[in-house]
């Protein structure tokens, strides 16, 4: 039971970052939206709203991550449909009104520790990216640049979907990732 409230608060919080950002996910809302008594959350994190952050933002990132393994040895243009499909659902689900927790606790962060967090979660990103992207036939020099690229335009393109309130800045920032992905494994392809 401890360990499920705990969970459910590491989730909650993962949610209300996308949502409102880091300054604007308070303990009281994660208590609410977890259901949790009061006192748990000291009990559960005792470093207080960094620690608790800082488990959502892993927790958030191993969601990701377990979403886009599953395109490993898949073709380079699926790994990154994976991504994108990814980015988009977050989208449609919410209706504009969620996004990258991880950007959330990027931009917000107020101790090094949290910028940190953040960093070692994109830098995983890249690399998983980048292995998957590899080895679906990018050339092994490109796709740490393509993943890299890939990750910054859909977090762009994430936050001017939820500005403009439609799919269309989304949609256009995604055909040309996919493009770019298409062409770099296909002058691997034609070597």
């Amino acid at each position: 039971m401890a360990g499920e409230i705990r969970q459910t608060m590491i989730e909650r919080t993962g949610v209300l970052l996308a949502k409102k950002g880091l300054q604007g996910t308070s303990f009281t809302e994660v208590l609410e939206a977890s259901g949790a008594p009061r006192g748990s959350l000291y009990h559960h994190f005792p470093g207080g709203k960094e620690e608790l952050v800082m488990a959502a933002v892993a927790w958030v990132s191993e969601r990701a991550l377990d979403r886009v393994n599953q395109s490993r040895g898949r073709p380079a243009p699926e790994v990154a449909e994976a991504f994108i499909a990814m980015w988009r659902d977050i989208l449609k689900a919410s209706d504009f009104g969620a996004g990258c927790a991880v950007l959330a606790v990027t931009v917000g962060a107020d101790t090094p520790n949290l910028l940190d967090s953040a960093a070692q979660v994109f830098r995983r990103w890249r690399a998983t990216l980048g292995e998957l992207l590899a080895l679906g036939g990018v050339p092994s020099a490109r796709a740490p640049a393509l993943a890299a690229m890939l990750i910054s335009a859909c977090e762009g393109a994430v936050v001017l979907a939820r500005a403009e309130q439609a799919m269309e800045p989304f949609d256009l920032v995604a055909a040309e990732q996919r493009a770019l992905v298409k062409a770099a494994t296909a002058r691997r392809a034609s070597r």
